[in-house]
């Protein structure tokens, strides 16, 4: 079998040549443009590329240029981004873009586009690679998972050692070209992405590299990559209170760290509150329960927690003593609600419509 590492050159244009016949028409893939390239990788960080590509197309409506993300309130870019999930990306996304316009553009060296907001070793390859050519890898887990099968590597790829290794295998490996450089970072991905993908048995029969695969030729491949098991998430049970005055909904602002930083949702407690216990909280808020509408349940699951949610759908009368907002279903729109308390919205919206006029 060839190493890949003695014939590094012949690997990567076999590599290349396969993914310019088969590479997936991806729209960010059409430009050098550093701007939409780096919104991409930001949005694409945990999140599947079918939920991006309709996202990254609205994006890139409302702020064509990093100077109009720049000026854009953090509201707008909220609501903009809600159901993208993990905020913190596009709080750091708006902290860069503000450092990039006072700059007067961007980075093109993967030292300087690391002392950005936000971005780290993998979105500072990806960008440096495909906008400017730099010669950068981004090993992102599509990367770990190809790189771990073609070296058979029984290392846990969550070590960081590990995957320190794997980046200098993988910069090792880069084509001299620029325009082939753009593109290396990208066809391991595609690779990962496809014909050796996560939770399936490696395609080594179609893979243009599979004579370059040590996994494959010690039939470890469908065993690699090598991962320590995930910490169990911690469950919690919550109370979200869809409260009516009206046709307007209350609203409350989360605390501006940790979970959901700064977003709006839906006045709830800890635990899972009885009735009697339900109407208890809201008449501590300065309300009187008018009509109890129906009782909801829900689900999230998060990285690290997993809310099981009790929901109570009520009219009330009253001024609160929280300093909730109270917004129409039109309203309701423009604030950045996560998806967490997608069914309490639904619930909020209709008996926001049934009550106009």
């Amino acid at each position: 079998m060839t190493n890949i590492f003695s014939s590094g050159k012949a690997f990567a244009e076999t590599l290349l040549s396969w993914y310019r016949e088969n590479a997936r028409d991806l729209p960010w893939r059409h430009t050098r443009e550093p701007y939409p390239i780096w919104v991409s990788e930001i949005m694409l960080q945990q999140t599947r590329v079918a939920a991006v590509v309709g996202y990254y197309a609205r994006f890139l409506e409302a702020f064509p240029t990093v100077s109009a993300l720049a000026e854009a309130s953090e509201e707008e870019l909220l609501s903009l981004w809600q159901g993208l999930g993990y905020y913190g990306r596009a709080r750091n996304l708006h902290k860069a873009a503000k450092v990039i316009a006072e700059r007067g553009g961007f980075p093109d060296t993967y030292e300087d586009l690391l002392k950005l907001p936000g971005i780290g070793a993998y979105t500072a390859g990806a960008v440096a690679s495909a906008a400017f050519g730099r010669r950068t890898p981004a090993v992102d887990g599509n990367v770990l998972r190809v790189m771990s099968r073609l070296t058979d590597n029984r290392g846990d790829i969550l070590s960081p050692t590990v995957r320190r290794g794997i980046e200098s295998e993988v910069r090792a490996l880069f084509p001299e070209a620029e325009e082939d450089a753009r593109i290396f970072n990208q066809a391991l991905m595609e690779l990962g992405a496809t014909l050796c993908g996560p939770n399936a048995a490696p395609q080594c029969e179609c893979c243009p590299v599979a004579g370059y695969c040590l996994g494959r030729e010690r039939g470890t491949a469908a065993e690699l990559p090598v991962r320590a098991p995930k910490k169990e998430r911690r469950l919690e049970r919550r109370t979200v209170f869809v409260l009516l005055r009206g046709n307007r909904a209350a609203l409350r602002k989360r605390p501006g760290r940790g979970l959901l930083a700064g977003l709006w949702e839906f006045p709830n407690v800890e635990g899972e509150l009885s009735e009697a216990e339900a109407a208890e909280a809201v008449a501590s808020w300065g309300l009187s329960a008018a009509d109890w509408r129906g009782q909801l349940s829900a689900k999230h699951v998060f990285t690290h927690i997993e809310w099981h949610m009790t929901g109570y759908a009520l009219r009330v009368t009253g001024e609160d003593t929280q300093g909730f907002s109270w917004a129409d279903a039109q309203e309701l729109q423009s604030y950045a609600i996560p998806s967490a308390f997608a069914r309490f919205r639904e619930a909020a919206e209709r008996m926001a419509e049934e009550g106009r006029g």
